[in-house]
């Protein structure tokens, strides 16, 4: 990891560096900040680039316009200018700092001093800019906290977490994918100290960062945390985390699936806002039964495998052997009879002699035939 110095083909590329020459042209300071940032220093990709101002907000689009880009006031009343440059959107926003917060929302001012907005941000490791040739700015001593992963509130924990209570399901966010050696200690007791703060905020913010958190490589330490320290309990009343781990085992090399892993937590979900889908994949891999041939059958070798892994975890136990494979077979099954078999049956009568006999062929591992299904 640079100690002082980013590089990378997003920080290079053209279009980025036309954002910062317009603003630097008229004579402001902009600096790149916060994940693009982070994620440089760490060796990660860089998915969006984030900029900090000292130029106002209506300052940042006369320069956009000026050097021929576009500028959408996507944000302005927080200070947040959205710059297109050969297609790629910037967030531009002019350095601030709070005025009043509510734990929800925040009133800020414009500000030109760097230090004042660095203070305002929630993470040591997120105050972190640097300038368009890459030399990284570290106001708050964020660089160690980073190479050390330690995920460290700025200034006071409990200061920053009043400010806006879905910090504190963010510092467990970020110490599931950037921590090591378990939470700091002054972040987790502000965390429990202030939990039920999280009442406070909409179901949307909630799931959002459940659904990031969730989605990490290995969240597993984080929502134990979580749960010593209360949290859990708010966010998802009744949940348990000791499967999780488990499960995060037996995905092996699966893509990360927060659903998944939200099954095998278990808890009450009136909380969150999931979609229609969400639903009702989450009550299948919580309450679907049967064996896995019949499950690849119903509901697909993908969902089947899911099925099997939240169980097994449940119970600490590898997935059963064949499981992968009868699901797949269940899955690529084609129940051999028609309606038009079953004439005159219409009706009722028909579907309920069609279910018998799709259950007796499922039952038969898929080997019984058309003509011995309806010999009977």
């Amino acid at each position: 990891m640079a100690a002082d110095r980013i590089s990378g083909a997003w920080l290079a590329r053209p279009e980025t560096q036309a954002v910062f020459a317009a603003l630097e042209d008229r004579e402001h300071r902009i600096l790149a900040v916060g994940g693009c940032v982070r994620n440089a220093l760490m060796g990660l990709p860089v998915a969006d680039v984030d900029m900090a101002t000292d130029a106002a907000p209506e300052a940042t689009i006369a320069a956009a316009q000026a050097a021929g880009l576009r500028a959408v006031p996507t944000g302005i009343d927080h200070g947040t200018i959205t710059v297109v440059s050969g297609g790629i959107g910037h967030e531009v926003t002019t350095f601030r700092r709070d005025e009043e917060t509510d734990g929800r929302h925040a009133r800020v001012a414009f500000s030109t001093d760097l230090a004042e907005d660095a203070a305002r941000r929630d993470f040591t490791m997120n105050a972190l800019y640097a300038t368009r040739e890459g030399e990284v700015i570290d106001p708050l001593g964020g660089l160690p906290d980073l190479r050390a992963g330690r995920v460290r509130f700025v200034g006071d924990a409990e200061a920053r977490i009043r400010e806006d209570y879905l910090r504190i399901l963010r510092f467990f966010r970020f110490f599931a994918r950037y921590g090591t050696d378990g939470p700091d200690p002054e972040g987790l007791a502000a965390c429990a100290a202030l939990a039920g703060g999280l009442s406070t905020l909409s179901r949307e913010r909630v799931t959002m960062e459940l659904r990031r958190l969730l989605a990490a490589p290995d969240p597993a330490p984080a929502v134990a945390s979580m749960a010593a320290a209360g949290v859990l309990a708010q966010v998802l009343p009744g949940a348990d985390p000791r499967a999780l781990a488990p499960l995060v085992h037996l995905e092996g090399a699966l893509p990360p699936d927060w659903l998944r892993r939200l099954a095998v937590l278990g808890g009450e979900t009136e909380g969150l806002r999931l979609t229609r889908e969400e639903a009702r994949r989450l009550r299948l891999l919580r309450e679907a039964e049967g064996l896995p041939g019949a499950l690849g059958y119903h509901h697909g070798a993908a969902a089947a495998r899911d099925i099997g892994l939240v169980r097994s975890a449940s119970i600490g136990a590898p997935l059963p052997q064949g499981w992968l494979e009868e699901a797949a077979r269940g899955e690529a099954a084609d129940f051999p009879v028609r309606a038009v078999d079953l004439a005159p049956l219409t009706g009722p009568a028909l579907g309920q002699r069609l279910a018998e006999l799709r259950d007796r062929w499922i039952a038969s591992g898929f080997t019984l035939d058309r003509r011995n299904l309806l010999a009977d």
